[in-house]
């Protein structure tokens, strides 16, 4: 699994389709998008253990090379940033996933901000950037920090030393 990682407006999901394209590989896509426009836009603390055990099915699906635009990591520190405490099962499921071979792309929030009407953080995303740098740290799993203006050909070079 490649997660495609980071805070708002980094380029994330155009990352995940142009890799997913690239690698042929299954590209799954952020649920909380499709949530919030269902929604329009609001949510709560207890929305987000539908969120993520929507994502975590839709991450668990077959396939060789799986393409994730975020995964429950995302979900856990926007829960901490913006509701100070994150679902146990959220937290049990990302310590679970300590045990499966996952490679992530933190993307730097060092390109312009796109307005979004689900984006809410303009100005704390290298704070968050930062929080993302230390989780992934912590989970020990294998990341590359993806920034600049030629995303797709650093992701390719990196990803070539796995695959």
């Amino acid at each position: 699994k490649i997660i495609v990682t980071g805070p708002e407006s980094s380029g994330k999901t155009t990352l995940s389709k142009s890799l997913s394209k690239h690698l042929n590989g299954k590209l799954v896509n952020e649920f909380a998008r499709n949530y919030l426009l269902k929604n329009n836009n609001t949510y709560n603390f207890e929305n987000l253990l539908e969120i993520a055990q929507n994502q975590y099915k839709l991450e668990n699906q077959k396939s060789k090379i799986i393409v994730c635009d975020t995964d429950l990591l995302t979900i856990q520190i926007w829960s901490e940033h913006k509701f100070g405490k994150c679902d146990r099962w959220i937290l049990d499921k990302i310590n679970a996933q300590k045990k499966e071979q996952r490679t992530y792309l933190l993307c730097k929030p060092d390109i312009k901000w796109e307005y979004d009407p689900q984006r809410e953080n303009e100005l704390d995303r290298d704070k968050i950037f930062n929080i993302y740098k230390k989780e992934l740290k912590i989970l020990g799993h294998k990341f590359w920090i993806i920034k600049g203006d030629n995303r797709l050909n650093l992701a390719k070079k990196y990803l070539s030393s796995v695959f």
